[in-house]
């Protein structure tokens, strides 16, 4: 397994630390766990690309580490109280339906890249993440969950219109 696959999965095996983290309470830990875990986002992909590692497994579980990190922190910010649920289902939703476009256009020969509004998506959905771990105030709390909510619906919307042909010829 190389570095990029390793660092995949140490974030994976992060998930579960950072939730028993803020299950007990440990906000401070649980937000040194998430930045640890984000940040071996950056890398993996980064050396992967850089040094000619990429992997099947990595365009597999990269992706799905990312998802399961981001799911993991909202899934905590609706049981607290800090996000809506109905804003964590436009995530999942969202999340479900580009990568089965992804598919559709893969089983086609065809690969999706991240658009410009899916990088400003992931970006401010990390720092709103990192600021709904801080004792923020409700109103700023608030603003993060509508960015993230927005940039999400935003950057779904603009994945279909660009690709309306992979939609049309399944």
């Amino acid at each position: 397994m190389n570095l990029p696959n390793k660092l995949t999965m140490a974030r994976i095996v992060l998930i579960p630390v950072f939730m028993l983290l803020l299950y007990f309470r440990q906000p401070i830990p649980a937000l040194i766990v998430f930045i640890a875990a984000s940040v071996t986002d950056f890398l993996d992909g980064h050396i992967a690309r850089k040094y000619d590692l990429v992997t099947d497994f990595g365009k597999f579980a990269d992706p799905l580490a990312d998802k399961m990190l981001v799911t993991a922190a909202m899934l905590w910010f609706v049981e607290n109280g800090q996000m809506r649920a109905w804003m964590l289902l436009i995530v999942i939703c969202r999340e479900f339906a580009v990568s089965g476009l992804r598919m559709i256009a893969a089983d086609k020969g065809r690969v999706i890249a991240a658009g410009w509004s899916g990088k400003v998506k992931t970006a401010s959905t990390m720092v709103c993440i990192v600021l709904m771990l801080l004792p923020i105030p409700a109103v700023i709390n608030t603003i993060c969950c509508w960015v993230i909510t927005l940039t999400t619906l935003y950057s779904g919307v603009e994945y279909f219109v660009k690709n309306k042909d992979v939609i049309q010829s399944a």
